[in-house]
């Protein structure tokens, strides 16, 4: 079964029904399964900050959300996962495509890769990343850590995992 389709199954099994997301091209695969899903909302967000907004709005109106986001954005919703998603204890699923590793085409990308690892730690967010194909396999426990402990959680998806850029 394709990655995608993995990671889809994996948002139904726990029940996710609110996805907001953010244009990238190695998660286009994913975006396009959730939009074409339905048994998910999704609402496709202009920045992450704003999608993180929308899935809070979506947690306090009882729907699990998740958001689906390049990881060079980190740096712009600090204040939300702060201010907003920490503080009221919201869980949020991040699938975050980690741009700016070995390969990466683009430069500016790199220099939030650099950052976005550390950033995660100093915010104590738990943080996973997928290397392999087989890593999806940890996907549905990891969904179940966000809900179970109301926190945010970061699943950094590299170019290995999509295949390349």
């Amino acid at each position: 079964m394709a990655v995608e389709d993995q990671i889809l199954d994996g948002l139904l099994a726990n029940n996710i029904e609110f996805v907001t997301t953010v244009p990238c091209k190695q998660l286009a695969g994913v975006i396009d399964k959730v939009e074409n899903c339905p048994d998910i909302h999704h609402v496709p967000a202009n920045k992450e900050d704003e999608g993180m907004g929308l899935c809070a709005g979506a947690f306090m109106g009882g729907k699990r959300p998740a958001i689906i986001m390049q990881n060079t954005a980190i740096g712009v919703t600090i204040n939300t996962l702060v201010t907003l998603t920490q503080f009221y204890r919201m869980p949020l699923p991040m699938l975050i495509s980690y741009r700016g590793e070995l390969g990466e085409p683009v430069a500016c990308q790199v220099e939030m890769a650099v950052h976005t690892k550390a950033l995660l730690a100093q915010l104590h967010i738990p943080t996973y990343h997928f290397h392999h194909e087989d890593d999806v396999r940890e996907f549905d426990a990891i969904l179940k850590h966000t809900f179970m402990c109301n926190k945010p959680v970061a699943i950094l998806t590299d170019a290995a995992f999509w295949k390349g850029y």
